[in-house]
């Protein structure tokens, strides 16, 4: 049994195991090739954040590996209404066999871990997204045919994204440049870590200077959910940290761009910039579903 917490928690070799698995996955999804790898399974996925890619993904992606998804909205559940998540986490693992939780404290995640006997999948926190990083890594890798030696740039906010991204590049052998405002880094620790590979590893002030050089640019909305009475301050503040034709200018030859999506066009990124990236973008969000059922494989070996 294994989770996925955060992508810290995973090595370099659990990492391209999985995204190997999700190659191996895709190709037979898309050839009618049947993989029932998970038949009696149950996944319950705990929902205290809307979603449109985690929900679908994951219920497609358990449905095609043979097992059954279970919705649970935090409202129809007692967590909703103040039942301690430890509570919650023992009774579950008596009825189903792993938990999926889209959630906003990282703490709750660790503590369903802590608690529960079955396997969690962070769908999302506040802190990181993992599932998104693996797609956005399988992705990459499709479309430039390696990971190691490639530049990635985020343009953006310190969030769960940026935290994640630095883990997921650096730990696959990528160099990693972020520029976000003053105010809005990543934590401490996470800074930490991405200067732990020297110059692999570069915090800019100017996004301009972030993607010199870049073969992948990313971007992230300005304002996530649960910051939206943010959202005048943080255009204020983010004024100028837009993916555009100028930005782009300087990136190398082939430079991809990815947005987790849903995107703002005209805020973080203009709408030519997404319209002439749109293939790699929404196979990026294809690539969500093949992750993941790499994911859900991986945690119940």
């Amino acid at each position: 049994m294994k989770h996925l917490l955060k992508l810290e928690d995973w090595s370099t070799e659990e990492i391209i195991e999985a995204l190997d698995l999700a190659d191996r996955l895709k190709y037979e999804q898309k050839n009618g090739i049947e993989h029932k790898i998970l038949k009696g399974k149950t996944l319950g996925m705990i929902f205290e954040k809307a979603s449109t890619r985690t929900r679908v993904s994951f219920e497609v992606g358990m449905t095609q590996l043979g097992g059954y998804p279970l919705f649970l909205s935090s409202n129809d559940l007692q967590i909703g209404r103040g039942e301690p998540v430890e509570d919650t986490a023992r009774v579950l693992s008596r009825f189903i066999d792993a938990i999926m939780i889209r959630t906003f404290e990282q703490k709750e995640v660790e503590a369903l871990a802590e608690y529960g006997s079955i396997p969690i999948i962070n769908g999302l926190t506040d802190y990181c997204h993992p599932c998104q990083v693996l797609a956005d890594l399988l992705t990459i890798r499709e479309f430039k045919g390696k990971l190691e030696g490639l530049k990635m740039c985020f343009i953006g906010d310190g969030n769960n994204m940026m935290n994640s991204l630095i883990v997921g590049a650096l730990r696959t052998g990528m160099s990693i440049s972020v520029a976000c405002p003053e105010g809005y880094e990543p934590p401490k620790h996470i800074l930490e870590f991405g200067e732990s590979f020297g110059d692999k590893f570069e915090l800019c002030r100017k996004p301009v200077d972030a993607a010199k050089g870049a073969d992948v640019v990313y971007t992230d909305v300005w304002a996530s959910m649960g910051q939206e009475d943010e959202k005048k301050i943080r255009e204020a503040a983010f004024e100028g940290y837009q993916v555009n034709d100028e930005l782009m200018s300087v990136t190398n030859e082939g430079c991809m761009v990815l947005h987790c999506l849903p995107a703002h066009r005209g805020e973080e990124i203009t709408a030519e910039v997404f319209e002439a990236h749109a293939n790699e973008i929404f196979e990026e969000a294809e690539n969500r579903l093949h992750a993941q059922k790499a994911v859900l494989v991986k945690c119940f070996e």
